[in-house]
């Protein structure tokens, strides 16, 4: 079962959120902080954001390893630097037109698979997959029911972005090289590289998924001392 994540941390030394804190701590003040920053590039970290990326193929473990640092010294799961989502918007748009070209698309026809692409496949699917995960793990697997306590559906929702980008990658970039000379052959060898690669890109996004929600089981005995420790104070 997964940890709740208590929305009224950090305590004052009654173990009560000031209301300034209560304030900064609600979903709608984080969004808020969250759409601010979308348009101010200079204050996001793409360095960081790059690092994650190509640590979600070699060792996705160490991504989620960070979001527990940022649970501990920000008081939330979910990324508040959406440097992250910009880059990935970035490699939407550039794989498709690499997809588009490599097909021998036209514009209207590459603009419309774009559409699908960030619309449909990314946010339509992140926003059911996410919700649905969210329901559950508060619904079923968080171990203390409680209007305080809760799994954020942007961390749901980030880790669908985790899990997003090496789909991506490979069905959008690597099967590029075979696409032409060996998918579409209409063999078996074409049938058994395109049927691969697909499995391992669903795996890969399972497998990822399931790390962001285990990450958090893992760090359940940190996280309460962490509150001890907080309301000591």
């Amino acid at each position: 079962m997964l940890p709740s994540t208590s929305v009224n941390s950090p305590v004052q030394g009654n173990g009560v959120l000031s209301s300034r804190d209560a304030a900064r701590h609600t979903a709608g003040a984080k969004r808020y902080k969250y759409l601010r920053r979308l348009f101010r590039f200079r204050q996001m970290d793409f360095e960081f954001a790059a690092w994650q990326m190509l640590y979600l193929f070699t060792s996705p473990q160490r991504v989620y390893r960070n979001f527990h640092y940022r649970k501990q010294t920000k008081d939330q799961w979910a990324r508040d630097d959406p440097a992250f989502l910009v880059l990935l918007s970035l490699w939407l748009c550039v794989s498709t037109i690499g997809f588009g070209f490599v097909l021998d698309m036209g514009f209207f026809e590459t603009i419309k698979l774009l559409l699908w692409v960030v619309f449909i496949d990314c946010v339509g699917v992140g926003l059911l997959i996410s919700t649905l995960m969210w329901f559950i793990s508060n619904k079923y697997l968080v171990k203390r029911q409680s209007r305080d306590y809760d799994v954020e559906w942007g961390y749901a929702f980030d880790v669908h972005l985790n899990a997003f980008y090496p789909l991506l990658v490979i069905l959008h970039f690597i099967q590029l090289f075979f696409i032409n000379h060996v998918i579409l052959t209409d063999t078996f060898i074409g049938y058994l590289v395109g049927n691969t690669l697909w499995l391992v890109a669903v795996g890969y996004y399972i497998y990822v998924t399931f790390l962001g929600y285990s990450a958090m089981n893992e760090k359940e005995t940190t996280q309460r001392s962490s509150n001890i420790a907080l309301a000591a104070i």
